[in-house]
């Protein structure tokens, strides 16, 4: 009892301190301190509900642009100041990387093909121009290589392939997936970089043997197959470096994760309208059979 009527008279003395300091009555405080709150903080403290939600669904990657785009989905009709807001004040942020410094890239033609492609990333249809290319993945067993084919006109991967070794057999696998699952009727663009792999004769025999047209960026210019090198950076940025992977497996299986359950089907992308790969091709089927 002693303890409670010490603390309640240290409570009381603080009040009439800071009613002191900001030169207001204590009945004042009071009343102010058992008003209600507005009805424009409870609406925000329902947002913030939800805000957090499209954030952790996101995989803690999405800033306030992509948060809004999926609040409008859900039919909320807040602009995206106002989720900016939300969003520093608790402190929620996009996953971003690191800028590297400008530099000027010219690089000799390839040998084996040559550059068909010519930066022209924006293509009208699917299975007009396909871009791959390799990537390494750090475990504790060793390095695990990732091959990926990426449909320019939606980003979509449509062709993926993982193993220890990097090897023909690599880029082969992911070429392979990517026309079983395509099944292109006319012939498609393939552009690589001057690696090894894609200058393979096994490389440039297959394919010639499923209609498909070479095109090679030149060497030491990585800009000439931008778009593969920015997928890589998402994938690094928004999974591989927030992981430790202990096997090779465990990045198997959290790359295929991150691949076919988020990316294609679910990451916003800025190319296709704040629509994922998936969404953005089946959004043009309709707008085809609806002609």
């Amino acid at each position: 009892m002693r303890y409670a009527f010490i603390r309640a008279h240290e409570q009381q003395f603080a009040v009439r301190t800071m009613c002191r300091v900001m030169k207001v009555h204590p009945s004042g405080f009071y009343a102010w301190k058992q008003t209600p709150d507005s009805a424009r903080a409870v609406e925000n403290r329902r947002l913030l509900g939800q805000i957090k939600q499209c954030w952790i669904q996101s995989g803690a990657v999405y800033g306030y642009r992509k948060i809004s785009d999926d609040l409008r989905d859900m039919g909320e009709t807040c602009g995206e100041q106002r989720v900016y807001r939300l969003m520093k004040a608790e402190g929620l942020r996009s996953q971003t990387g690191y800028r590297r410094r400008p530099r000027h890239f010219s690089g000799k033609p390839a040998s084996v093909t040559p550059n068909h492609l010519a930066r022209r990333f924006d293509v009208g249809t699917p299975n007009e121009a396909w871009v791959t290319d390799i990537t390494y993945i750090r475990t504790h067993e060793g390095w695990l290589y990732l091959a990926v084919v990426l449909d320019l006109f939606s980003r979509q991967i449509v062709g993926w392939s993982m193993q220890s070794r990097m090897d023909k057999e690599l880029v082969l696998s992911a070429l392979l997936m990517a026309i079983w699952r395509r099944k292109p009727s006319e012939p498609v663009m393939v552009h690589s970089d001057q690696g090894s792999q894609f200058s393979s004769y096994e490389w440039q025999g297959f394919l010639k043997e499923h209609n498909l047209v070479a095109s090679m960026s030149r060497r030491g210019n990585c800009h000439d197959n931008a778009v593969v090198e920015s997928f890589f950076q998402l994938l690094k940025r928004e999974r591989v470096r927030r992981r430790i992977y202990a096997t090779r497996d465990e990045a198997r299986q959290d790359i295929f994760d991150y691949i076919e359950m988020f990316y294609n089907p679910i990451r916003r992308h800025s190319h296709n309208n704040g629509l994922s790969p998936i969404k953005y091709e089946m959004q043009f089927n309709q707008k085809l059979a609806s002609v």
